[in-house]
């Protein structure tokens, strides 16, 4: 079976965010596994940031991976797969200028959609993680991203972290960015449909949940409803993938010991104990 174009693949995903229904993404963290997320009939596939940064770095997701790495992760999923992915490119790598590098870069990468944030990123001395920039500044690189987009059918999706503003707040911002004709708004930290719809109600685009599988939110007919079209339930998939190498190793070199979870095995090997310490010795992070 030939490999669809990417313009092909991006009219596709624009075709699920005006379907009128909900999908859940596949987590596609490499060629294989967007063969696979295709082939099982999913319709759209993820490339996480926290899953590249695993991937390509055995690091946290702490804002390390380089735009150039997660490129050439993406590159090489984009070549082959035969479903949309949507690349996960956090803060577009740093100010409005830098986003419009990463625009360009993603799109050459071959993927059918991106999201970038308004997430201060990397974290600054003495501040939280999941801070956000300033509306006027989120503003303006998501201006930059439309700007640097030649491919008309690439969707620029827009998104915030609900969790850590009021509906006020919340409302506001995506108001604003639906006004500069991004083509769908991602929210994070959504808590209910209660939460949802305060939003949603506002909004006249579709809708992206990143929901990490939250029983408050798994009506899929009540979610396409608020206009979601698109949720992230997590990685399950990578981390099933490190569990397995880890066993198959474990047992090919008869070890007793009894298997981890991904969860504790993603912990351990990957440098997050080392970073967090870095980050409390040198930065005064702010918990």
């Amino acid at each position: 079976m030939a490999t669809p174009s990417q313009h092909d693949l991006r009219n596709d995903f624009r075709a699920l965010l005006q379907s009128g229904k909900c999908y859940y993404t596949a987590s596609t963290f490499d060629p294989m596994s967007a063969r696979i997320a295709a082939d099982l009939g999913f319709e759209v596939g993820i490339l996480g940031g926290s899953v590249a940064s695993l991937q390509v770095l055995a690091a946290p997701d702490f804002a390390l991976i380089t735009l150039s790495e997660f490129t050439e992760q993406a590159t090489r999923i984009g070549r082959v797969a035969r479903l949309p992915i949507i690349a996960d490119a956090d803060h577009g790598y740093g100010n409005a200028l830098n986003v419009m590098r990463t625009i360009t870069e993603l799109e050459r990468a071959g993927v059918a959609a991106l999201t970038i944030e308004d997430t201060l990123l990397p974290a600054k001395y003495g501040r939280k993680s999941t801070d956000l920039i300033p509306l006027e500044e989120a503003v303006g690189k998501l201006k930059a991203a439309l700007e640097a987009r030649i491919d008309p059918a690439m969707s620029i999706i827009a998104r915030t972290n609900a969790g850590q503003l009021t509906i006020e707040e919340t409302v506001t911002r995506v108001k604003s960015y639906q006004a500069l004709g991004v083509d769908g708004i991602c929210m994070v930290g959504i808590r209910n449909f209660d939460h949802l719809e305060a939003i949603t109600q506002h909004l006249t685009i579709p809708v992206m949940l990143v929901a990490y599988d939250n029983p408050e939110l798994r009506d899929r007919e009540r979610l396409a409803a608020c206009g979601v079209r698109i949720v992230v339930n997590g990685h399950a998939a990578y981390f099933a993938a490190i569990k397995a190498t880890y066993d198959c190793l474990r047992e090919q070199r008869g070890i007793a010991e009894g298997t981890l979870n991904p969860s504790e095995l993603s912990t351990r090997y990957s440098t997050l104990a080392e970073n967090r310490a870095w980050a409390n010795k040198y930065m005064d992070v702010q918990e």
